[in-house]
């Protein structure tokens, strides 16, 4: 058995939904949990390459399965969780969701702070983001509000190990305005039946303990400006809708 497919890169907010969409494909086998957090996990290749015994627990594929894949947004951001995915299958077919990196900032924090595992202000948080993240060899993936939300260097370390084509990158957007087109755009993609009928599913929404506001909105356009020009340039997108509003209700 080898596992064919990955999606990363969207935070939870996604990972729910494209998760359901996937499941309901008969010839697509997901994980039995949704994100299995293999190749993020330092302590299952402490000792060098792994076995892999404990990552094919998680999957029960049946004979009407023709492809084994899981969702773990992290695994694009983990410094080498890429090339531990690259030793293991240097065919894995790798799906990239992008959200808004403004977004993305706040909604990692309110849901750290719903779990209990922030307890500073948001403005605090991310100025002090970078001492914190120092201490813990400059990554984290609760505190990592801003560090998260630089895509650009994360997909050239991608592609420095897997060709282009073995990679798909879409816009977080598209799952509650166009999922039925970026669900075909996923199974072309990974070669499997697109007329299957998938029924619709929610795209979970942090809840915030408040708004965020003006100032903190202003901040990480500041912060976020030249990454997002960038991902234009990558993608050929436009993005003003990223920093010219906010679905997290700037006020």
């Amino acid at each position: 058995m080898r596992v064919g497919f990955l999606l990363c890169g969207v935070q939870k907010a996604g990972t729910s939904a494209m998760d359901q969409y996937l499941r309901q494909h008969p010839q697509l086998c997901l994980a039995d949990r949704k994100e299995v957090h293999y190749f993020d996990d330092d302590k299952q290749f402490a000792h060098g390459s792994s076995d892999h015994e404990w990552y094919h627990q998680w999957f029960t594929p049946t004979e009407q399965h023709t492809l084994i894949g899981e969702c773990t947004p992290a695994y694009l951001y983990w410094n080498d969780a890429m090339k531990r995915i690259q030793e293991y299958n240097p065919e894995m077919k790798l799906i990239v969701i992008l959200r808004n990196p403004i977004e993305r900032a706040y909604s990692h924090w309110a849901m750290e702070i719903g779990r209990g595992q922030e307890d500073r202000p948001f403005i605090e948080a991310i100025n002090e983001e970078s001492e914190r993240l120092g201490s813990e060899t400059q990554q984290c993936l609760v505190r990592s509000y801003l560090d998260r939300g630089f895509y650009s260097k994360q997909l050239t370390r991608m592609w420095s190990l897997f060709p282009k084509e073995q990679t798909l990158i879409l816009r977080y957007e598209s799952l509650s305005r166009q999922p039925q087109a970026m669900l075909e755009a996923v199974f072309e993609f990974l070669e499997v039946d697109q007329t299957v009928q998938i029924k619709p599913a929610l795209v979970h929404q942090t809840e915030y303990p408040r708004s965020m506001s003006k100032a903190e909105h202003e901040l990480l356009i500041e912060i976020f400006s030249d990454e997002i020009q960038r991902l234009e340039q990558l993608f050929g997108w436009d993005c003003r809708d990223w920093v010219n509003q906010s679905s997290v209700g700037a006020s």
